[in-house]
């Protein structure tokens, strides 16, 4: 069996549910899909990479086309394949069962360079790997091959010898094949904060969430911890009582499943008709609970785990010390660079 494994993230993990239901991993670059071939040199694919793309800069188009040259000329049937839902914090793990495959059909869906994969059933929960691993899987490289102490923890749930825990880790093997330094950096502080955020208990999720609606200019209340607050863990509102408009309701799950789309009915069917929603779920939404939303009657967002913390972050300065407290952050300054 193959201990090879390939990390392969469609559009920052957009792409996973699709991956999953329809047994494959695919890439965008839908104006270079139709034109690869197996067994392509990598030389031949940068020219046709910067043909159908003239106004890329050269260092991304040889990033490019080495990520679509590991696809489809690299990775071989048997290899192990993994994928990440930033919304669920989830891994997901399968084989390559097919060569690469041209799909016009899903071009539209960043899916036209594709390969099919037999997806192990379960998936891996993030939390239960060591940090090194985390780190190792945090890259933004849309096509890298991982090292050998992250493949034998992901298949095998092993602790990481001392060794194991001090290897440097490197995504390129090659000078083509670099991610963005200080892009992973930003990606590796997110998870790094989602990290932080999902060790604290219900309550304190729901402080953080009523901190965050303040420091966007909201008045909260929050319900006491009875069991019996029907659906209404917080009402945000421009006057604290809920009498003055836009009324937010708020509920907030959190744990690891999926909120389903019985949830968000249950939730829709309790509101009034000038209420407006926020759903937070840590553990992420179904795809039937996030139609169930776009039908609501009332307006309705959703925040994943991932939403919460983009939106903590873009008003950090503006939540109160109680807010900053559950979750301390500090703000970090690094130089623009030229293109």
């Amino acid at each position: 069996m193959s201990q090879k494994m390939w990390m392969v993230r469609g559009d920052s993990g957009k792409l996973y549910d699709d991956f999953r239901e329809k047994e494959l991993v695919g890439l965008g670059w839908s104006g270079l899909a139709p034109l690869l071939k197996i067994g392509q040199p990598r030389k031949e694919i940068l020219k046709l990479y910067r043909q159908v793309d003239p106004a890329a800069k050269l260092g991304t188009a040889r990033s490019g086309a080495s990520q679509v040259w590991r696809f489809v000329n690299e990775i071989k049937v048997s290899d192990w394949v993994i994928t990440y839902s930033p919304a669920n914090r989830t891994y997901l793990l399968g084989q390559v069962v097919s060569e690469f495959q041209y799909r016009a059909d899903l071009c539209s869906m960043g899916m036209g360079i594709a390969r099919q994969i037999k997806w192990n059933t379960d998936e891996i929960d993030r939390d239960t790997l060591s940090t090194k691993t985390k780190n190792t899987l945090g890259s933004t490289l849309t096509v890298f091959k991982l090292p050998d102490f992250a493949v034998k923890e992901l298949l095998g749930n092993k602790p990481l010898s001392d060794s194991e825990k001090n290897a440097n880790i490197s995504h390129a093997e090659d000078e083509e094949m670099i991610s963005d330094p200080l892009k992973d950096m930003e990606i590796q502080a997110l998870e790094r904060i989602k990290d932080k955020i999902i060790t604290l208990d219900a309550d304190e999720m729901e402080l953080l969430v009523a901190g965050i609606l303040r420091g966007m200019g909201y008045k909260t209340q929050v319900s006491p911890n009875s069991g019996s607050d029907r659906g209404k863990d917080i009402i945000a509102s421009p006057d604290g009582f809920g009498f003055e408009n836009p009324r937010i309701v708020v509920e907030v799950k959190h744990r690891k499943g999926q909120i389903g789309s019985q949830d968000l009915r249950g939730f829709i069917g309790g509101r009034h008709h000038d209420d407006r929603g926020l759903y937070v779920s840590t553990g992420g939404f179904t795809k039937d609970a996030r139609y169930e939303a776009e039908r609501s009657k009332i307006p309705l967002s959703l925040w994943t785990l991932d939403d919460l913390v983009r939106t903590l972050i873009e008003h950090y300065e503006q939540v109160d010390i109680e807010t900053k407290l559950l979750v301390p952050l500090k703000k970090v300054f690094l130089p623009v660079l030229s293109d």
